[in-house]
């Protein structure tokens, strides 16, 4: 494993994402925002589309987390969920490229087993990031051979949605850290900096941030919600 990715180890990764309908949706504001994220001592970026990569890359020298979320009528799978969007990712080049790694057919009917086998065929070099939902979705990934397990899916798939991610200490991690043996990567609802810092405490190998520094509708929300209390 190259420099790059060992200087993850105990790292912020911040997801710097803003999808067609928020009003951030730039590919020159996500570098922007790569940028920002690096001068405040960010160690990778998690980025969204082959255009936000490349851009992120004339921006910063750090890893990149690269996903290509789209939509298909006969899946719920939509954190790169086919081949179309792993040759897009490849062609931008990021260091990991990450996936929906839950249970969940994929369009087609085409199960996690089969792509995954296929993409890491055809892309031997690549590393790969498991998207997970479940403490069994994690530990079937392990098995599969992806390099990294992220948390990134509890609490928004039909099979974990009454799960959240920092409840009992982070149980769920650390269930996930107890039975894998590839490195883990915490993501979901860490939403403050002392949740950054247990999940690595925990022993996560980094932990990705996303909607709380890079969301502003989202930031203005929790300020605007916390005043209607007093209304």
């Amino acid at each position: 494993m190259n420099q790059k990715i060992e200087n993850l180890k105990g790292k912020l990764i911040v997801s710097c994402q803003a999808l067609p309908a928020e009003p951030l949706h730039s590919s020159f504001i996500m570098g922007r925002m790569a940028l920002a994220a690096k001068m405040g001592g960010a160690a990778g970026i998690r980025a969204n589309t082959a255009e936000d990569i490349r851009e992120v890359q004339q921006q910063v020298d750090l890893p990149i987390i690269g996903i290509v979320k789209r939509d298909y009528d006969d899946s719920r799978v939509y954190i790169t969920p086919t081949e179309q969007e792993v040759e897009e990712l490849i062609a931008a080049g990021p260091e990991i490229i990450a996936m929906d790694a839950t249970g969940t057919a994929r369009p087609g009917g085409k199960s996690l087993d089969t792509f995954f086998r296929e993409m890491k065929a055809k892309y031997p070099s690549q590393l790969w990031m498991a998207d997970c939902s479940t403490v069994e979705e994690a530990l079937h990934a392990d098995e599969l051979g992806f390099d990294f397990i992220g948390t990134t899916l509890v609490g928004y798939t039909e099979q974990s949605e009454n799960d959240r991610i920092e409840e009992n200490d982070f149980e769920i991690l650390r269930k996930i850290l107890a039975g894998v043996k590839h490195k883990v990567i915490a993501e979901g609802n860490i939403n403050t900096p002392e949740k950054a810092r247990r999940v690595i405490e925990l022993g996560a190998y980094s932990v990705v941030v996303g909607s709380i520094i890079t969301r502003p509708q989202l930031i203005t929300k929790s300020f605007t919600e916390e005043l209607k209390k007093i209304q």
